[in-house]
């Protein structure tokens, strides 16, 4: 068996346990009212190069006549502080990987060539009522560590299809957080998901609908801690 590369299992439970103490102490805090979502890592693949084309449809890139490779689908909340009102104005960064498990940063070890016509990374800000939305497509589960020639080492895990955000605005605690799909094998044996309290997973955990246009729609709503 070759060397490992990349990340591996101990360092996204790491990037778990780091999780700032006083977003955990505010959710242990939350009175009656909107709960607040569990805070996440942020993982080792937070966007570190801009680029020009970050908006609201990840599906189409910016000069590209080729649409991206994937499920499309549409992700659509509010943002809400604990009293359940709408928080206006919030920046929302969305990031994932692509079809084929790849995430747009210089530090994927992932071997798969990535989708050049998939966005990887977009930016919403809500409106009055706290509303969001993105286009973006269904992101592929993906391993925690490869080996030397490329291959997949199976023996340090997944992670399942999950969608990164993270919402922050001057006056709240900024959250990073993720999005999962129902109804994923691998929901039970990733090791990040395995850290919400089983109580909250409902809340991250989310059941499809569809939109207008007959696309799978993801209702995501966050609730976010006054600073």
């Amino acid at each position: 068996m070759g060397r490992q590369s990349g990340i591996d299992r101990r360092e996204v439970l790491r990037s778990a346990l780091a999780l700032p103490l006083g977003l955990l102490a505010s959710k242990v805090a939350a009175a009656a009212g909107c709960g607040l979502t569990p805070a996440q890592t942020k993982g080792p693949f937070f966007p570190v190069v801009d680029q020009a084309d970050k908006d609201i449809d990840l599906t189409r890139v910016t000069g590209h006549d080729t649409a991206a490779r994937g499920e499309v689908l549409r992700v659509r909340g509010r943002l809400l502080d604990e009293q359940c009102r709408p928080i206006a104005g919030v920046l929302v960064d969305l990031w994932q990987a692509d079809t084929f498990g790849r995430y747009r940063h210089p530090a994927d070890p992932n071997p798969a060539r990535p989708d050049p016509d998939f966005q990887g990374w977009g930016q919403a800000v809500t409106d009055a009522d706290g509303r969001y939305s993105f286009r973006t497509i269904k992101p592929a589960a993906y391993p925690l560590a490869f080996l030397e020639d490329g291959r997949a080492d199976r023996s340090t895990g997944y992670r399942t299809p999950h969608i990164h955000f993270r919402a922050s605005r001057r006056g709240y605690a900024d959250l990073a957080t993720q999005m999962y799909f129902a109804g994923e094998r691998l929901n039970e044996s990733d090791l990040v998901l395995r850290r919400v309290a089983v109580a909250d997973r409902r809340k991250v955990v989310i059941e499809p609908d569809r939109d207008a246009d007959g696309l799978p729609l993801f209702a995501f709503d966050m609730v976010l801690a006054r600073a």
